[in-house]
């Protein structure tokens, strides 16, 4: 099978549940094969048939979804615009959302850890005084500093001013008379669906949330 404008590994299909919810997504080529592959003789997944159209302002508005098997997929035109693969028989249309039939479930996922999750969770306050900061004024402090064996974890990482976080240095917080105004933790698990905000193709904008 080859590809057009080399599609395949592109991650620019959105996967569903069985419910139309978000819970994924997928390259081309992992989402094809999610659709050709059976389990005790039963498809697991369908790919939606969209027809779309521009309304007054100009925007693609969703007419129709249809969820069809992969061998309907297959008989499917290629309209201007489509992306398509080609194999020795015949070109067949990219599936950009795919419907996992069976999973009616919504995983939870946990941000990873990062300075700009800290920010987040944090609301971009320093952790000891409350004050609202700006990259500029704040940074991230290790609580216990990794050269006195801090880690970096979500505990043990927060949003400070930039100019306590220098007088900090290198020492624990009693050294230096600073104290938390909450104990910091890992941030709760969320819906997947709630996490899928980047819009890898226009196709998946009906089906995300906000």
């Amino acid at each position: 099978m080859s590809d057009h404008i080399n599609v395949l590994d592109h991650q620019i299909c959105l996967v569903l549940n069985k419910s139309w919810q978000p819970i994924g997504h997928r390259s081309v080529r992992q989402a094809i094969i999610a659709l050709c592959s059976e389990n005790n003789g039963e498809k697991p997944a369908m790919a939606m048939d969209m027809e779309t159209a521009t309304d007054e302002n100009g925007n693609q508005i969703l007419v129709s979804a249809t969820p069809v098997d992969w061998e309907t997929w297959c008989s499917l035109p290629i309209r201007d615009g489509d992306l398509f693969v080609t194999t020795s028989h015949a070109r067949i249309r990219v599936p950009l959302v795919i419907i996992a039939r069976n999973f009616d479930k919504m995983p939870l996922k946990r941000p990873r850890l990062s300075s700009g999750a800290i920010w987040e969770r944090d609301g971009g306050r320093c952790q000891y005084t409350g004050e609202k900061v700006s990259r500029s004024t704040g940074n991230v402090d290790h609580v216990i500093p990794r050269d006195r064996g801090g880690k970096d974890a979500w505990d043990n990482m927060v949003v400070a001013r930039r100019d306590l976080n220098t007088l900090k240095s290198n020492r624990l917080n009693h050294e230096v008379g600073l104290r938390l105004l909450r104990q910091p933790k890992a941030p709760p698990a969320v819906p997947v669906s709630v996490t899928l905000k980047e819009v890898k193709h226009p196709s998946w904008k009906p089906f995300l949330i906000g």
